[in-house]
């Protein structure tokens, strides 16, 4: 068979993205027919920015759920080598030395192959997955963390705010690379401290959880035990499966590598929300509407999360965004320097630096995953300033 074109790789691709397109239209058309009904985020659809950034980004979740958990988009194993497919070029009919063809094989490696005969755009497509499993999540953790510690330091100030403040500052005078590359050192791995970090942060989003119910619902007891007891029984078991690899059902489970990473990133990141939650707690408390809940008699943690909480979610919002941008960086950072994930891994910081070594002779096993990762975080930050100019429109 004779090599693609360009313009038969791109039609190639264009067809093997069929389900990510597919998703995309639905997502828009529903959410541009009920954008009146669904608040800031359907607001976010009269922002052009905001449009555009979202659509960047929800190409990389759908091509990740469909690539990497379904493997509906992907043309070859992302591990499987061809002695023969090394440093191929793109649009190359894919060719097996050793061992018995797969008839059902894709015939080309349409972006070529790497350093080890895999193919580029299939570990393009999986390195998505690798990404949409740890940046939102780490990313939400961290704002759980942040959130639970500094609502009550910007609220009560006095002691209770010195000491965390302090510890905040503590962790943030490290410069992030360096904390980040130190705790996912084999040494620091062996010692077991991700672990514990883990078994303390892990706990953050149940009493999270937990303050919200009892803040919400103490008027009804009935109603607040059946949601206090559905958390503790569904968060305890994912905590012991996640955090300390128990899981009595065998259900539930982190695999080191990925955990450590995670550990990682919510420690990183914790401070940094924490901060921008007690700055905007301390604005907000002063406003009236404060005032009336506390003249209504309201408990603190109520106020907090149902009067305080909602009114900074704009802020909030255009962070979350702007931080999962950052996780990303870190991530391929991290695998660009051979740390966290395990080495076959195909996230796009490690097929970066395979690609990197040859780079003077072959340029496309590394410009994919590179433009990938440009185009994640730069969706990202469209999406953050389409919310952050809707939200002061709010």
């Amino acid at each position: 068979m004779e090599p693609l074109s360009w313009s038969e790789i791109a039609l190639r691709m264009l067809g093997l993205f069929l389900p990510v397109w597919i998703a995309l239209i639905v997502t828009f058309a529903l959410s541009i027919t009920f954008k009146r009904r669904l608040g800031l985020y359907g607001k976010l659809f009269d922002s052009p920015i905001g449009m555009v950034g979202f659509a960047m980004v929800m190409f990389w979740v759908f091509t990740g759920i469909f690539g990497g958990a379904f493997d509906m988009i992907l043309t070859h194993d992302v591990l499987s080598q061809s002695a023969t497919m090394k440093n191929k070029g793109p649009g190359t009919p894919f060719t097996q030395m050793m061992g018995t063809p797969d008839p059902g094989a894709y015939p080309y490696y349409l972006l070529g192959g790497d350093n080890l005969g895999r193919d580029v755009f299939s570990r393009m497509i999986a390195g998505a997955w690798e990404v949409i499993k740890i940046a939102p999540f780490a990313s939400m953790f961290s704002f759980m963390v942040g959130i639970t510690l500094g609502l009550p330091a910007g609220y009560y100030g006095g002691r209770l705010d010195t000491l965390l403040s302090f510890m905040a500052n503590l962790i943030l005078a490290f410069p992030v690379i360096l904390l980040f590359y130190l705790l996912v050192t084999p040494e620091i791995v062996q010692t077991g401290i991700p672990v514990y970090m883990a078994a303390v942060l892990f706990l953050f989003p149940i009493i999270f959880l937990l303050l919200l119910w009892n803040s919400r619902y103490h008027t009804q007891p009935s109603r607040r035990n059946v949601y206090v007891g559905v958390t503790l029984v569904i968060g305890l078991w994912l905590y012991s499966g996640i955090a300390w690899d128990a899981d009595p059902l065998g259900l539930v489970s982190f695999p080191p590598n990925l955990l450590v990473v995670f550990v990682a990133v919510v420690f990183v990141n914790s401070p940094t929300v924490f901060r921008i939650v007690r700055g905007l707690t301390m604005d907000i408390k002063t406003r009236d509407y404060v005032a009336a809940a506390q003249t209504r008699g309201e408990r603190p943690w109520y106020i907090m999360l149902w009067e305080i909480l909602p009114n900074a979610r704009g802020p909030l919002l255009v962070d979350f965004c702007l931080r999962i941008g950052y996780t990303t960086i870190l991530l391929g950072t991290l695998g660009f320097f051979g740390l966290g994930l395990s080495p076959e891994s195909p996230d796009w910081g490690s097929t970066i630096n395979d690609g990197r070594k040859l780079l003077t002779m072959y340029l496309h096993p590394a410009l994919p995953p590179a433009f990938a990762l440009l185009s994640l975080v730069l969706g990202l930050n469209l999406l953050a300033d389409g919310l952050r100019e809707e939200s002061l429109r709010d």
